[in-house]
């Protein structure tokens, strides 16, 4: 599909694309055989919630908005939400409450800064965004050209067609019923006398998803990742090995969504031996020959030869995806039993505080 023949409706124009911004969803799985990222979401969880918050299921695209945030116009009545990291969004200039659903009537533009806390939020629109699916997914992987708007970040000029009429999903009940009691209260506010200034009626719920993955970030020690043993962890000396739970490290520049890059006391391997390229996911700490872990990110390759020395847990994989250049780490040690029980816990308060969402009527 041509970018002419996508630009041709717009649920949401693009004034000013920010830094990085691109469709995602929970990624691509299957393809790893082939060669193919699953790529998706860096951040699953604020995705996963953005999502519920509108009415949509959890794996629906949104948009993932990277440091420098872009600016938006609506260009029909929406109901969105904004989780994950803060931007400093705002709607016609007044602050954007996050992790809640949000009326935006048409025309009204939204506005992001840049990152105050975090490195990536998300916009979840009702009923999703209707790019086209390819290989199962609607996520972008830029390095191959494939998924969201065209294979690529988004542009300004770009019209992201939202709704049933336009690709995605028809908005839910619950959905089209919050988005029509907070037209009305934005209509109220705007046409009362303190609300006079205001030119477009907007209005957010009075209730939020509280983000409950976020405990071990920005904490005195940094941002804190559980890891266990990689499997090449034995391979690595002693000292290496205490070092890794010992030392903190330094997000640098050059991390993306391939990679979390690290600076700091280097990890010194005592076998020469290469490896062999083998499979690798997302997680994985590897060591270079310099000694610098990397942790690989949602767009990782699908094989790979350097040594793992650890691998990051699942329940902590959002906090590495707010991890911004200059940001510190440290790993903690944990045991695939407690990972595997973490995650487990993740997933049941997700389910909960879905259950409770769904409960919330206008």
């Amino acid at each position: 599909m041509t970018d002419s023949s996508i630009r041709t409706e717009a649920g949401i124009k693009v004034l000013r694309p920010g830094l990085l911004t691109t469709i995602q969803d929970l990624g691509r799985d299957g393809y790893r055989s082939s060669g193919i990222a699953a790529g998706g979401a860096m951040d699953r969880y604020a995705l996963r919630i953005a999502n519920l918050l509108v009415g949509n299921e959890e794996g629906e695209a949104g948009l993932e908005v990277t440091l420098v945030g872009p600016e938006l116009e609506a260009g029909m009545d929406l109901l969105l939400s904004v989780c994950g990291a803060y931007l400093e969004p705002t709607i016609d200039g007044e602050e954007l409450p996050m992790w809640r659903p949000v009326f935006v009537p048409r025309g009204a533009v939204l506005r992001f800064g840049r990152a105050v806390s975090g490195c990536r939020a998300y916009v979840a629109a009702a009923g999703g965004f209707g790019v086209p699916r390819e290989l199962g997914s609607r996520s972008t992987d830029a390095r191959a050209a494939l998924g969201g708007l065209a294979g690529r970040r988004l542009a300004a000029g770009d019209a992201l067609p939202c709704g049933a009429a336009q690709g995605a999903a028809a908005p839910s009940r619950w959905a089209a019923a919050w988005a029509t009691a907070l037209a009305r209260q934005g209509e109220a506010a705007a046409s009362a006398p303190e609300g006079a200034g205001r030119r477009l009626p907007w209005a957010a719920a009075p209730w939020f998803a509280p983000p409950g993955a976020y405990g071990g970030g920005d904490g005195e020690d940094g941002i804190v990742l559980r890891a266990m043993p990689g499997s090449e962890h034995g391979q690595f000396s002693a000292a290496a090995r205490e070092a890794l739970y010992r030392e903190r490290y330094t997000v640098a520049p050059a991390s993306d969504r391939m990679g979390c890059r690290l600076t700091g006391t280097p990890l010194a391997r005592e076998s020469r031996a290469e490896l062999l390229s083998h499979g690798v996911t997302p997680g994985a700490v590897q060591v270079p020959p310099g000694g610098g872990p990397i942790i690989l990110a949602a767009d990782c390759q699908t094989t790979g030869g350097y040594p793992k020395i650890a691998h990051v847990a699942t329940v902590d994989m959002p906090l590495l995806a707010q991890a911004k250049p200059g940001d510190t780490i440290r790993f903690q040690p944990v045991t695939l039993g407690e990972a595997q029980r973490l995650d487990r816990k993740r997933e049941q308060d997700i389910r909960y505080l879905a259950a409770a969402i769904r409960s919330r009527q206008p």
